[in-house]
């Protein structure tokens, strides 16, 4: 049971199954694409950063590990409590609840922030010192393109331009990144 409302933790309502297939992919698409590009962006702009501001590869390392963790829970958490407090101002106001389980989507949010959020740090957990920052750009950038284009999936946008608005975003916050290490670092 919960505070909010008297049925266990889980338990499906009334016209409220949880969707499988597509229909599951879609029900939590936006808090994939969402913890998929946030992830991946801000953990790429710390690395950015750090590449910027020449700062030495293990603290890309650090960082980015703190970032993703950090992060990735308060965007999963913060995504369940705005949920959480839409079904309540709902079911205060005489409303029916329109997502029983706000948990999942938090979840969701999480886990794809720091399964793709992780990705710009490989090269730097695991290729050989000398150019990691390139591989790390260059693996940040296909994936980011990757993600955008899978979501042409469910959404029927077009695979490409969806995943040149992805590319795009993350390039242009990476560059931003890289531009204040940088200037920073020459301030110093």
């Amino acid at each position: 049971m919960t505070k909010w409302s008297r049925e266990p933790v889980g338990a499906p309502r009334q016209g409220h199954e949880p969707p499988w297939g597509a229909d599951l992919v879609r029900h939590y698409l936006g808090n994939l694409v969402y913890g998929a590009n946030d992830g991946i962006i801000t953990t790429f702009a710390v690395v950015s950063g750090v590449a910027g501001a020449s700062l030495e590869p293990r603290i890309a390392l650090v960082l980015g590990l703190a970032n993703l963790l950090a992060d990735g829970f308060s965007m999963g958490a913060s995504n369940f409590l705005s949920i959480r407090s839409e079904e309540a101002a709902l079911t205060a106001t005489g409303g029916a609840p329109r997502e029983p389980f706000p948990v999942r989507h938090g979840l969701a949010t999480f886990i794809a922030f720091v399964a793709v959020g992780s990705v710009p740090l490989f090269p730097y957990a695991f290729a050989p010192p000398g150019g990691r920052f390139a591989v790390a750009a260059c693996v940040t950038l296909a994936t980011l393109f990757a993600v955008g284009a899978l979501r042409a999936v469910v959404t029927r946008l077009r695979w490409w331009v969806a995943g040149l608005e992805m590319l795009l975003v993350g390039a242009i916050a990476a560059a931003v990144s890289f531009g204040v290490g940088a200037f920073v670092a020459m301030l110093t």
